[in-house]
């Protein structure tokens, strides 16, 4: 005998089959801007990031490039400061050279103008034997002299020493001395001298009057010259004041 094996699950509707559904993936319904969004994002973030990371290579590049043009620069502005200071060396050598000539020549004291001096202060009554200069006094070892231009001593005859005290006085005035260092060395009373013919002449020999033989000493001034300019000028050396005031011009020497 047969028998009939009817399966009525198979029948029921969650076992039917969708005669709609189709093989494949299937896309949503409704709006798709999300989707193009996403699409475009997911293909536009690698395109934009390989273009940043060729535009970061370029401009490293070019940064290198820069950087090794800027230690060119820097290694030939090293050179240039290098000689620069070179230069302000031997410009330094050269003005400390200068200086140290034009302070000696500012030290000068010439002769002329000095005895010029002397001539114009002398009592009447004062006479000068000799006029010598001295050198300076040394200082301690190692030490330049504190005077380097050195003293001055006069020698002569003065008829009292009221006569002396006032040659004294004078020279004191003078800026060519400095007035706190002159002094009176000596002076004592001594017989006048007789000249030769006096003595052939007479035949009676008469005892000359006493006078005052004098020393006195001074330590040149060290007022530098261009300060004496005025000086110097009225004693007269016209060649002196003219270098001075050249040299002036120049700046070497204050006005």
């Amino acid at each position: 005998m047969y028998s009939l094996d009817v399966n009525f699950l198979k029948d029921r509707p969650a076992y039917q089959k969708n005669p709609d559904r189709k093989a494949g993936i299937k896309l949503p319904a409704g709006n798709l801007t999300p989707v193009y969004i996403g699409v475009a994002l997911g293909v536009g973030l690698p395109v934009l990031v390989g273009v940043g990371w060729l535009f970061l290579q370029g401009k490293i590049s070019e940064l290198e490039t820069q950087v090794a043009q800027l230690d060119q620069e820097n290694k030939r502005l090293d050179t240039e400061i290098g000689n620069i200071n070179k230069i302000k060396q031997e410009i330094t050598a050269v003005k400390a050279e200068t200086q140290a000539l034009v302070t000696v020549f500012d030290q000068i004291r010439p002769w002329s103008a000095m005895l010029q001096d002397l001539r114009d202060r002398i009592p009447p009554s004062v006479q000068i034997e000799t006029v010598k200069q001295l050198p300076p006094v040394a200082a301690a070892q190692g030490q330049p002299p504190s005077n380097p231009a050195g003293g001055l001593e006069i020698t002569g005859l003065a008829r009292s020493y009221n006569d002396v005290n006032d040659f004294l006085l004078s020279l004191q005035q003078s800026r060519f001395l400095k007035s706190s260092e002159s002094r009176i060395i000596t002076a004592e009373l001594v017989d006048a001298p007789v000249s030769v013919g006096s003595r052939q002449s007479n035949t009676v020999v008469i005892k000359p009057p006493q006078v005052v033989k004098y020393t006195i000493q001074s330590n040149m001034s060290d007022v530098p010259a261009s300060e004496l300019v005025r000086e110097l000028e009225q004693k007269g050396t016209v060649g002196l004041v003219a270098r001075i005031r050249s040299i002036q011009q120049t700046g070497a020497i204050p006005k």
